[in-house]
């Protein structure tokens, strides 16, 4: 099987995926872009996922001669190598490309993960619809937006949803963190690509030190995708005039939400991640100028929300800062604003375990099962 995985998110994907294929088929043989976690279920790596993680539109512009060697490459690769199947793992804009070449060659392909064209940019169903045999959906709804645009596409769930317990232990978390069981904890997660620390790294260190000032004790924990992240991020630490704490960690996302009274996160993957642990939130969001500007004023974006938590329940449920809203003040004092809130934080608490166990449903076996299904012209 050949598989494309964009990045750590992907990654996180990509391991469980193949986890369950290989309970399905155990000489199954996978190959690609993948990280460290993939390799650790039994990919052979090509390229790191990691050199995929380039976010935005303009932003692409100096990594796409890059981008487009790499691609003509695995393309080759994919074709000399035959597999049964090719998958790619989230990353769109890069795997679509990939699909419709080796589809055109006589490839099966899927992607897991569906683009997210039900919000923006919805002229492209019309490539993935060239490019997939099959889309496999995290979320509920999406399997219904492909079906009425003629893309065969199936509901698989959501990995992560089976991963975190439907009731996470604060207090086992704090005990393998050595944190004080009494003190409020904040967790970090400014993203897992460099561009997101750069944008919003110093930002919510800023954010940090706001909340410090006006409600003592307060903790602070930040877990780390990858090493240059967190080199990145701890500059960025550095550079904030009298910062709090900050304690870094390698990984351990999980861990860190399960300890934490709350979050400031950056939008993606990780705002699932924090509302399937059950945790306030506040998301930020900040992209390249230009970037920003097209989404703005050329009309690419068709929903009013662009977290995951407030478009699972479909209403703004939790705070969202975007581009020049992402301040210190601004995350500081709404973080703030969610903790003083008890009727508020038992709202959450009720729409995020009513998300949690709609995502909870085997998404990895799932994934698995159709996909071999798909090779064998079962479904």
């Amino acid at each position: 099987m050949g598989l494309i995985a964009g990045e750590s998110s992907g990654d996180q994907l990509g391991a469980a995926l193949i986890t369950a294929l290989k309970a399905r088929v155990p000489d199954i043989e996978c190959f690609g872009v993948a990280g460290p976690l993939m390799a650790a279920a039994g990919c052979e790596i090509w390229a790191p996922a990691e050199d995929l993680a380039v976010m935005g539109l303009a932003e692409v512009l100096p990594h796409l001669p890059r981008l487009l060697r790499l691609r003509t490459s695995l393309q080759e690769r994919f074709r000399e190598a035959r597999p049964d199947v090719f998958v790619g793992i989230d990353a769109p804009a890069f795997n679509l490309g990939v699909a419709k070449a080796l589809r055109t060659s006589g490839m099966k392909t899927v992607q897991y993960v569906a683009p997210q064209v039900w919000a923006w940019r919805q002229g492209r169903v019309r490539n993935i619809a060239r490019s997939c045999d099959l889309v496999l959906c995290l979320l509920p709804f999406e399997a219904d937006f492909f079906a009425r645009e003629g893309v065969p596409a199936v509901f698989v769930g959501h990995p992560l949803a089976d991963q975190i317990p439907l009731a996470v232990d604060r207090d086992q978390a704090r005990a393998q963190l050595q944190i004080d069981p009494a003190a409020t904890l904040i967790a970090l997660l400014p993203g897992s690509r460099l561009a997101e620390i750069q944008r919003l790294g110093a930002e919510f260190v800023a954010a940090a030190r706001w909340m410090a000032v006006r409600r003592p004790p307060m903790e602070f924990v930040a877990p780390m995708a990858t090493a240059r992240v967190r080199r990145a991020f701890e500059k960025k630490i550095a550079g904030v005039l009298a910062a709090p704490q900050v304690r870094v960690l390698d990984g351990q996302a999980h861990l860190a939400l399960a300890a934490a009274d709350a979050a400031i996160v950056a939008s993606g993957t990780a705002t699932l991640e924090t509302l399937l642990s059950g945790r306030p939130m506040v998301v930020a969001y900040r992209l390249g100028a230009l970037t920003a500007f097209l989404l703005r004023r050329v009309g690419l974006v068709k929903v009013p929300y662009f977290s995951q938590p407030n478009l699972l329940v479909g209403r703004r449920l939790v705070p969202e800062l975007f581009q020049e809203q992402v301040t210190g003040e601004a995350l500081g004092s709404a973080l703030l604003g969610e903790l003083a809130d008890p009727a508020h934080l038992k709202e959450l608490q009720t729409e995020f375990r009513k998300v949690h166990e709609a995502l909870r449903c085997g998404g990895a076996e799932r994934a698995a099962a159709a996909i071999l299904g798909h090779v064998r012209g079962t479904t």
